[in-house]
């Protein structure tokens, strides 16, 4: 919308009759629309309504048939009633110089870009950048919420609109609480101010732990011991009708109780508070080693358990690949019957991302959305949706909870390397110095190669039982060997050592596997290599890794075909890897094999222009494209090496690969066209 978060938040902050100007849509209690300062009467169709709601909050244009599939069960014409709708909206919003209902070949949109949307405001502050409002910012924003989104709204027989509001409602709810924990943290100082947020926030969400337990410190500090009491007693009965764990709430009423006679300030109380209460589920040490997710039950409509097995494969595959703590199938299942939400979910178990979606069918496919959310934040770091068609049910199955598990486990890598960039280097447990030491292996330069080691060393030093910082070590060794970095020799031993401990610590670590047959490709083992590749992915078919140097490996002096088909997968697996220019020089390096030399050239090109390309990946493509008689662009690749590496020649490239002689005798044959 053009402005500022904090800006938007202020002007929201002030009634429309204030201001006097503008058009104003709130969505939080009935849908209302206010132009320049008077209310406009809205149709009495709650299907008008209903499509500006979910037009406003659409990402972008969207398609007239997933219109009528949202809002009309099975009408005789349901464009036919979809224009009707729209003409109705058109008068309500639009304007003589704007027109804010807007068609575009079979597309529709709203354009409320100039407008104030309470629920736009309340999630683009929420996604980004509540950490920084003061508490004046925080009051206006929290004061949008005079209600649940879209109350009374509910459409019968559209169950598709129903869904997506139901869904809404949780999201807006969990950014409420949020906003609230904000402010109570903000306005710690003045016990008065927080109360009133503070028994808002146990409203909303009456099961979060850690707001039971702000209360308890609050009302000591004010030395109402008595009114502690009564809140825990009411509360202990509480969790006991739901079958929640009270544990962690009655330890900080002990906790109080067992301090000196002059009790903290409410201040002080509220800073003694942890980030999050302790989980009985997670053993201690497992916190600094693993981020935790949980992921609930998939809803559906009449399908048949579909969503449930779904969701059963995916806890089962993201525990195969060993890189997070999930959480076990009973406890979610548990907490889903009880009607938890996803974001309730993630605050009783403690955990730091939840995985949520929905199944759904529609003319003969399936369709799955899902999303994963950072707990601490509410803040969604992404989304998806899958639709296809389902010629073999279980197939489908497979190649959805494949999709889902690889991105899940992307999406955390990412969010927690970004993280662990952030911190002080000397405040890192395990598990953030090996993140830390991925931001830096992925840049695969020599200098960010040795920081990489430094970081790496670090995890297993503050945790030698870590399997993933030996393989990580195990990938440094192994990138000075294949980059020319060091002595060769040294460290393909040093590889090999590394991930041999990998192993010794968790031999279940597809990690650990992947690492060995790296280090013992580096050997000249290639038989050994495959084996141990192949078990990595039987371990977890969903490691995309594992997937890329099966096809690595044999894109050189194995089965060609095969190599591309790995490849294929390891990129439908993990479409935005840190490796995908990996994935692709691979690629073309199987097309040059198989005499198809187009096809290595556009493969090799389009490793070459990734932005982590390194120069063996420029070197490739310099002999891909000399290969299909394109020596004038290979030679440019060639150029670009040098200014690196001025003494590089078609030597240095081939004593990276461990190509067959045919393979060798292909890349010799244009060295001198390439390396003038």
């Amino acid at each position: 919308m053009g402005s500022s978060v904090e800006t938007r938040v202020e002007s929201a902050r002030l009634a429309p009759k204030d201001r006097n100007a503008g058009l104003c849509v709130r969505m939080f209690g009935p849908l209302a629309i206010v132009r320049d300062g008077s209310p406009l009467k809205l149709p009495a169709s709650r299907k008008v309504r209903a499509l500006l709601a979910y037009l406003a909050l659409a990402a972008g244009p969207v398609d007239r048939g997933r219109l009528c599939e949202l809002l009309w069960d099975a009408p005789d014409d349901p464009r036919g009633e979809l224009r009707w709708h729209l003409s109705k909206l058109r008068r309500v919003l639009d304007e003589p110089h704007r027109r804010r209902v807007v068609t575009l070949a079979d597309t529709i949109a709203v354009r409320l870009d100039d407008c104030e949307v309470d629920a736009i405001i309340a999630a683009s502050a929420a996604e980004k950048d509540i950490a920084t409002l003061a508490p004046d910012r925080l009051r206006a924003l929290e004061a949008l919420f005079a209600g649940g989104f879209l109350d009374g709204l509910e459409i019968d027989r559209s169950p598709n609109f129903n869904a997506w509001l139901t869904a809404q409602r949780r999201r807006f709810r969990a950014c409420h609480v949020a906003v609230l924990e904000r402010l109570v943290g903000a306005l710690s100082a003045d016990e008065a101010a927080a109360a009133p947020y503070l028994e808002k926030w146990l409203e909303l969400s009456p099961f979060d732990r850690r707001a039971h337990a702000l209360l308890l410190k609050a009302l000591f500090a004010g030395g109402k011991v008595n009114e502690c009491e009564r809140h825990l007693a009411a509360t202990a009965l509480l969790f006991q009708s739901e079958g929640l764990d009270f544990g962690p709430v009655r330890a900080v009423w002990r906790g109080l109780k067992a301090r000196p006679a002059h009790a903290p300030r409410y201040a002080e109380a509220i800073v003694s508070i942890p980030p999050a209460m302790p989980d009985l589920q997670q053993p201690d040490g497992l916190a600094t080693r693993r981020a935790s997710i949980a992921v609930m039950p998939f809803s559906e409509g009449a399908d048949g358990g579909f969503g449930y097995g779904l969701t059963d494969d995916v806890i089962t595959r993201l525990a195969k690949l060993r890189c997070l703590f999930v959480i076990a199938r009973g406890s979610v299942f548990t907490l889903a019957r009880r009607g938890a939400s996803p974001e309730e979910a993630g605050r009783q178990l403690n955990v730091d991302y939840v995985a949520s979606g929905a199944v759904r069918r529609r003319s003969g496919r399936v369709v799955v959305s899902v999303e994963l959310v950072e707990a601490r934040t509410d803040a969604i770091v992404w989304a998806d949706v899958f639709d296809v068609k389902p010629d073999d049910t279980f197939d489908v199955l497979d190649r959805i909870v494949d999709s889902i598990v690889s991105s899940i486990s992307a999406e955390v890598e990412r969010v927690e390397r970004n993280r662990a960039v952030l911190k002080a280097p000397n405040s890192l447990n395990a598990w953030e110095a090996y993140h830390r030491g991925l931001w830096h292996m992925y840049r695969f330069t020599k200098a960010e190669n040795e920081r990489a080691r430094r970081y790496f060393q670090m995890a297993v030093r503050l945790d030698r039982t870590f399997a993933p910082g030996h393989s990580g070590l195990s990938f440094t060794h192994w990138q000075s060997a294949f980059q020319h970095w060091g002595d060769d020799r040294e460290e393909a031993e040093l590889a090999n050592q590394t991930a041999a401990e990998s192993l010794l610590v968790d031999d279940h670590d597809p990690g650990a596997h992947w690492a060995m047959g790296r280090a013992l490709w580096l050997r000249g083992r290639q038989d050994d290599a495959l084996r141990e590749l192949e078990t990595t992915v039987e371990i977890s078919p969903n490691f995309a890794l594992g997937h890329y140097t099966l096809g690595f490996v044999r894109s050189q002096s194995g089965d060609a075909k095969a190599a591309i088909g790995s490849l294929d997968l390891s990129r439908n697996l993990s479409p935005f890897d840190p490796l995908l220019f990996a994935m692709l020089a691979s690629r073309a390096l199987a097309h040059a094999r198989l005499h198809q030399y187009e096809e290595a050239a556009e493969w090799a090109v389009k490793a070459a222009t990734r932005p982590n390309a390194h120069n063996i990946v420029l070197a490739t493509a310099a002999h891909c494209l000399a290969l299909a008689g394109r020596f004038e662009e290979g030679r440019a690749f060639a150029a670009a090496v040098r200014r690196t590496a001025p003494n590089y020649t078609a030597a240095d490239l081939l004593a990276s690969y461990r190509f067959n002689p045919d393979g060798v005798a292909l890349f010799q044959q244009v060295a001198r066209q390439v390396w003038l």
